[in-house]
């Protein structure tokens, strides 16, 4: 009986040795794939000695080996048990909807627009007095894809006007109007279809949101769009998300994080002007809100279709890329299904803990506090102004919070299961956030940029 009780004490802790050994070299195998070196190193580490007391108690049979098993057995269980009961976190309110529309002409790249002693430049300084200081400051600046910023690259920069230039020529697109009978439509059916049609355009997701005046600019701030009050009629809007490659984001802030930037509005522009497209051919009207023609606010938008919540850093955090997206919109009065808004308490409990954007960004724009109303909103609030004012001196759009952020991570099973735990319990979160510590670090460098990407025209580096 006593040697019976032995060896199943010994099986299970091969078993649980086993599991743990197996679990950290295939997070390990993922690492060395991702060619994340040092995560793969440090993974294996603990492989190795996690799983090894298991082993040696086996191994090495003495008095009291087994008592010493079950007691390792026992916590090890508890602590995976813990791990994976579902713990929701409190304290989070329900989705914030703004109190008051923005005024479009206080952004960054609006107020970057305005030229030196035109009659804008004095109007709008004239009523904003406060941000002339600041703004004068940003324009000594190179500017972005310029000569001379810290991050010039005359190749990767090139590459990335192409994008913004190709963008530029789809702005004609975006309301052309039509006049085509209107085609009776389902409203559920349709919202599937362009669904499943925006996946195959190159969509990662797409939602549904019912239109709100919070929704819009209330007033124009970029080219024809200057001055004009917003006035929308449309109903619903369709976001689309597409996803800006892991790889190519690495080195941010060097210039190849721009370049998949550029690349990325192109795409999104793209499937939205392709899309309103299709709404005007059915009979309706659609608008399509593509880089530097936007009409209203896409994260939230976004937020509000469904795909995510709002981030530490400003930006929308998709469940399963984290911030590592690009967003376009179609407004239209073609009747659709809406999806319910997102509120993620699980992301915002990970970011309100995690603080990882913070502590890399170089502009010191991301808050280490917590949320705080502001317009009506709970949310994190972001130094735009200091934000902006880094990427015309790196010439680039940063991206290093997108980078650091460990929902930023490739999407594959290893990490699909770790965002799960992460949504499905607080413990498993705070658990998971120091890791991703230890692992990866807490301020992981940038990495080198793509060797196929020269520093120089001449390709020599």
């Amino acid at each position: 009986m006593v040697k019976t009780q032995g060896a199943m004490i010994d099986f299970f802790s091969l078993f649980t040795g086993s599991i743990l050994f197996l679990f950290f070299a295939w997070a390990s195998g993922t690492s060395i794939k991702e060619k994340e070196v040092k995560a793969a190193l440090r993974l294996t580490l603990f492989a190795i000695f996690l799983s090894l007391p298991f082993f040696a108690l086996v191994l090495f049979d003495f008095p009291g080996s087994n008592t010493l098993l079950l007691i390792l057995m026992g916590i090890t269980t508890l602590s995976i048990s813990l791990l994976l009961i579902p713990i929701q976190p409190s304290g989070f309110k329900n989705r914030s909807i703004p109190q008051h529309g923005q005024d479009e002409r206080d952004t960054m790249f609006s107020r970057n627009d305005l030229q030196t002693g035109t009659e804008k430049y004095i109007e709008y300084y004239r009523q904003n007095p406060e941000k002339q200081e600041t703004d004068d400051r940003f324009r000594a600046n190179p500017g972005l894809l310029k000569t001379g910023s810290i991050f010039f690259n005359q190749v990767a920069f090139a590459a990335a006007e192409s994008s913004f230039e190709t963008v530029e020529q789809l702005h004609s697109l975006v309301a052309s109007g039509k006049s085509v009978d209107k085609v009776p439509v389902n409203p559920d059916s349709l919202t599937q279809f362009i669904k499943s049609w925006g996946k195959k355009l190159g969509a990662l997701d797409t939602g549904i949101a019912h239109l709100s005046k919070y929704h819009f600019y209330s007033v124009g701030g970029r080219r024809e769009r200057y001055g004009n009050q917003i006035d929308n009629k449309h109903q619903y809007a369709i976001a689309f998300t597409v996803e800006m490659d892991f790889k190519m984001m690495a080195s941010a802030p060097a210039a190849p994080t721009i370049m998949e930037s550029a690349q990325q509005y192109l795409s999104s522009a793209i499937i939205a002007v392709q899309a309103a497209e299709l709404i005007r051919n059915l009979g309706y009207s659609a608008r399509a809100h593509i880089d530097a023609n936007y009409e209203l606010i896409c994260p939230i938008l976004a937020r509000d279709a469904g795909l995510g919540d709002i981030g530490r850093m400003g930006l929308l955090m998709t469940p399963r890329n984290g911030p590592r997206v690009r967003i376009s919109v179609v407004t239209t009065d073609l009747p659709l299904h809406p999806d319910d808004p997102s509120h993620d308490p699980s992301i915002l409990d990970f970011c309100n803990r995690c603080k990882k954007c913070a502590d890399v960004c170089p502009a010191k724009a991301i808050s280490f506090e917590k949320q705080e109303e502001v317009n009506g909103v709970v949310r994190w609030k972001l130094d735009s102004d200091a934000c902006y004012t880094y990427w015309t001196k790196a010439g680039t759009d940063c991206g290093r919070c997108i980078t650091v952020c460990p929902f930023s991570h490739p999407h594959n099973l290893f990490h699909h299961l770790i965002r799960k735990g992460i949504n499905n319990s607080v413990l498993f979160s705070k658990v998971a956030l120091q890791m991703d510590h230890l692992i990866y670090g807490k301020k992981p460098p940038p990495k080198p940029i793509p060797d196929w990407i020269p520093e120089h025209p001449s390709g020599v580096s």
